[in-house]
């Protein structure tokens, strides 16, 4: 009762912030820009023009997920008392989702557009499974965040799909369509991938009730707060130790490895926070912020290492894995 109340005496603004969403924009960023460090590395190459029609239509999918999002859990009761829904907000379920598919449908016309540009037919595949991972997250009759998988959708659509297909869409030219895909870039797509999903798991602590009343059996619903946050725990100390595997294996260059492993401290505050305040559905709202800060610099570090190595012209030489 305590924090419904702190809800009704949240202004209108900064509901209006909380719909837009802005910083969970970052999962549009991150895998565009390591997808694209990773195609430097490998080739030298850098299209500016390329790569800001594909954040412009990573960004309205991005939205069309957010949008839809709230349009389907306002039709099963979940945003039912969720003021910051876009729904709740601009009063008409019809008038979201209209603009939801329209802008879906935008964003796939530039990424098509893109992978035309670029000549590279398995890139647009790879997209498209993300798209589809999107889709079946949320939208009837699948569902299947409902039934717990979110969290796996999310980590194969901006991982492993999206990373690579970028790194494919910036590294290749109608006269190199052959870009091999290594190592490299499917390394640091698992490690954007866990980033990922680790603001979307975090961002059902302050919904279990509501999960739990409409039946969303979210990871956290399944499990309570208080294993969620030993999962996070858990999370971030396998994203670490992913890193310095990786780093073994020669498969990223020592300059992306020193850099994230700099981003350990935040990766701490991450854990500490949700230790403290799972129980706290007032503090643990902020819990995916945190996360967002997690992904943005450990992303951030990844670029920075991978272009490093290329400027720094070292003999460290990616892996091939598919031609």
């Amino acid at each position: 009762m305590h924090h419904q109340a702190n809800e009704e005496d949240v202004s209108r603004a900064t509901l209006i912030w909380r719909a837009i969403k802005l910083p969970i924009y970052s999962v549009a960023l991150v895998p565009l820009t390591v997808g694209s460090a990773a195609a430097y590395l490998q080739t030298g190459m850098f299209s500016a023009r390329r790569y800001f029609v594909l954040l412009i239509s990573s960004v309205l999918i991005i939205t069309w997920l957010n949008l839809s999002n709230d349009v389907y859990d306002f039709d099963t009761g979940a945003d039912k008392n969720k003021t910051e829904s876009v729904v709740n907000l601009v009063g008409s379920r019809t008038g979201t989702l209209v603009a939801a598919y329209l802008l879906l449908v935008l964003g796939f016309v530039g990424l098509t557009w893109a992978s035309v540009e670029a000549g590279n037919l398995r890139a647009i595949m790879l997209l498209t499974c993300a798209v589809i991972c999107g889709y079946i997250y949320q939208c009837p009759p699948f569902r299947l965040s409902y039934q717990g998988l979110g969290e796996p959708l999310c980590f194969a659509a901006f991982g492993p799909f999206a990373t690579t297909a970028f790194y494919l869409l910036l590294g290749s030219t109608r006269e190199n369509l052959c870009l091999s895909i290594t190592a490299t870039v499917l390394s640091a797509s698992l490690l954007v991938g866990l980033t990922t999903s680790l603001i979307l798991f975090c961002s059902h602590f302050h919904q279990v009730e509501g999960d739990r009343n409409v039946g969303k059996m979210s990871p956290l619903v399944r499990l309570g707060t208080e294993r969620g946050s030993v999962v996070v725990k858990w999370a971030v100390m396998t994203l670490y130790s992913l890193l310095f595997a990786i780093g073994l294996s020669r498969a990223l260059p020592l300059s992306c490895i020193f850099l994230c492993a700099m981003t350990s401290p935040i990766g701490k505050l991450v854990v500490s926070y949700v230790e403290e305040n799972h129980k706290d559905k007032g503090k643990i709202f902020m819990a995916k912020y945190y996360c967002v800060r997690l992904h943005a610099l450990f992303g951030a570090a990844l670029v920075a290492g991978l272009i490093t190595a290329r400027i720094l012209v070292t003999k460290h030489i990616p892996k091939l894995v598919f031609q």
